[in-house]
């Protein structure tokens, strides 16, 4: 930090970074464990020189002062291994010696992050206050059905479709022509978003697998996981349980040529194929594995060389508009597997939506449209983009839905909602909200890596070190000695009590709207909100 004996423009003291470590000299044994488990070893032993002052022995002896030595926990000033304030080193420590404060002062870190000429990256969600969602209040309540009143009692159909809808005369016409029709998949309206292998670790992708099997198997409800982009285990593909996942492909084309060399081996088709165009967390910019997480593993099932960074082009290479890529990656993903699996697109909040879904409309063969919000999460984004580009997914998806009504095919192209739903922990309130706005589904990742393994990440900047493969937790860490931290098998019981949660919620939501064999797709009438502007741009009721 200091040069011949100057100060550096990058030195801060304790008292500017965002986290201050507190650590109790009387507590402590120095076991080294707190050092040992810092994920971005913001601790270090440190010898510290003490002046002690002795006390007079009889009227003789002057008082005194006595220099002791001790070893004890310094904190690191240097920018490059600020505390992240993720209380790992609190969690391990037997004696509860160290804490992570915030600090009361603004924060000066901000200014010294960007060295190299590089801006930062960061993994976790913007750090957006509030939500609208939050905001929308269900005030259409039926007093008159009893049935659907009692959720506790009353039978519920909580399932969506996800495929092209078309009517019975165009099913038949397509039929005589082609032979063939849209296929179409009865699937649980909360899906598990698009976290790939290598932005998970492996234990967290297994105990996911493993949840949603046993949601599937057990508790018969369809649950749904997005693989992300990068492939997928080989044992995956060719095991029974690739039918309840949906296969993702972007921009990077990574893993592909593994997912297509194993079609033949394939025991089961996956539930649909995804394509993805953008994510709401950096619309426009393209995906980014850091080479800190491309371990031999991942770089096997991609197809690239060990420790390189892996960006995907912010849109496909071979198309330059929404014609071609309709016409290229949609039709021949519906051809490699035989026309038996729905494809659709996924594309960030943006005020171009409408221009996609309008272009999609006129094609039997897009199965729906998945459009990822502002709030959306992501392994590696840069600051700017999280912070100042996006469109909130509230009134994109209000757009998209209104904009099917009027071509009269609102039951045809079925939208899926994502980023940000369960941001403050209101997942059930949020879907809600989003179905009744016109999604037929939401897709949620963040909110599953919280609940189900523990992230510690948040949007006060606390931790989100997810792009750099340092996971206190072990989620998304590709280093065998932090993901080993998490059990696997609890991880999958995690999974099971979110979705059973989010069903009862779910419920007791749409049971006093008197619907109780099929989700209130569009049924904003049931919606109010005490924002008058919100509630004009929303087209839902405006209650005080």
């Amino acid at each position: 930090m200091f040069s011949e004996g100057y100060v550096t423009p990058t030195s801060l003291s304790v008292r500017d970074l965002p986290w201050q470590i507190h650590w109790s000299l009387d507590k402590c044994t120095l076991c080294g464990r707190c050092t040992t488990v810092c994920p971005v070893h913001a601790i270090e032993l440190g010898v510290f020189r003490k002046r002690m002052v002795e006390a007079p022995v009889g009227l003789v002896n002057q008082p005194g002062n006595v220099f002791k030595v001790f070893y004890g926990i310094r904190q690191k000033t240097d920018p490059a291994y600020a505390c992240i304030g993720c209380g790992m080193c609190n969690l391990v420590c037997p004696n509860g010696a160290i804490m992570p404060y915030r600090t009361d002062e603004a924060d000066k870190l901000r200014f010294h992050i960007n060295r190299g000429g590089q801006p930062r990256r960061r993994g976790g969600r913007r750090n957006a206050p509030g939500g609208i969602l939050d905001r929308i209040k269900f005030i259409r309540i039926s007093m008159l059905t009893d049935p659907a009143l009692d959720a506790g009692r009353h039978e519920f159909e909580l399932r969506t479709l996800l495929g092209r809808v078309l009517p019975p005369e165009e099913n038949l016409r397509l039929l005589k022509e082609q032979g063939w029709i849209p296929p179409v998949r009865e699937i649980y309206p909360l899906i598990i978003g698009g976290m790939s292998f290598g932005a998970l670790s492996p234990n967290m992708w297994e105990g996911l697998q493993m949840g949603v099997a046993y949601l599937n198997e057990e508790l018969g409800m369809p649950v749904r996981m997005c693989t992300g982009e990068g492939g997928c285990p080989p044992r995956l593909l060719r095991s029974r349980f690739l039918k309840y996942v949906i296969l993702q492909i972007a921009s990077g084309y990574f893993g592909w040529d593994e997912i297509i060399h194993a079609i033949p081996d394939m025991k089961e088709d996956p539930c649909a194929v995804e394509i993805k165009y953008g994510q709401g967390a950096k619309p426009g910019d393209g995906g980014l594995l850091m080479w800190y997480k491309v371990n031999k593993l991942i770089a096997a099932i991609r197809g690239v060389p060990p420790g390189v960074s892996l960006p995907s082009p912010p849109t496909h290479q071979t198309k330059y508009s929404i014609e071609e890529a309709v016409a290229k990656m949609i039709q021949s993903m519906y051809m490699a597997w035989g026309f038996r699996v729905p494809v659709y697109p996924k594309i960030s909040g943006t005020s171009t939506a409408l221009a996609v879904l309008n272009n999609l409309t006129r094609n039997p063969y897009a199965a729906a449209l998945a459009i990822d919000g502002e709030d959306g999460g992501t392994g590696a984004a840069y600051n700017v983009s999280m912070d100042h580009m996006g469109h909130p997914i509230a009134s994109n998806i209000r757009d998209c839905y209104l904009n099917l009504v009027k071509l009269g095919r609102q039951n045809e192209l079925p939208l899926f909602a994502g980023g940000g739903i369960g941001k403050n922990g209101n997942l059930a309130a949020n879907a809600a909200a989003l179905i009744m706005l016109g999604a037929s589904g939401v897709q949620t990742g963040k909110y599953i890596m919280q609940a189900a393994a523990g992230c510690l990440g948040s949007e006060s900047d606390r931790c989100n070190v997810c792009n750099i493969g340092v996971c206190p937790k072990g989620i998304t860490s590709q280093d065998p000695r932090l993901y080993r931290r998490l059990d696997p098998e609890k991880v999958a019981e995690r999974v099971v009590d979110v979705f059973l949660s989010f069903d009862t919620e779910l419920k007791k939501i749409v049971a006093p709207l008197g619907r109780s064999t099929s989700l209130p797709i569009g049924m904003s009438d049931a919606l109010g909100i005490d924002d008058a502007a919100a509630a004009e741009r929303l087209q839902i009721k405006y209650v005080v």
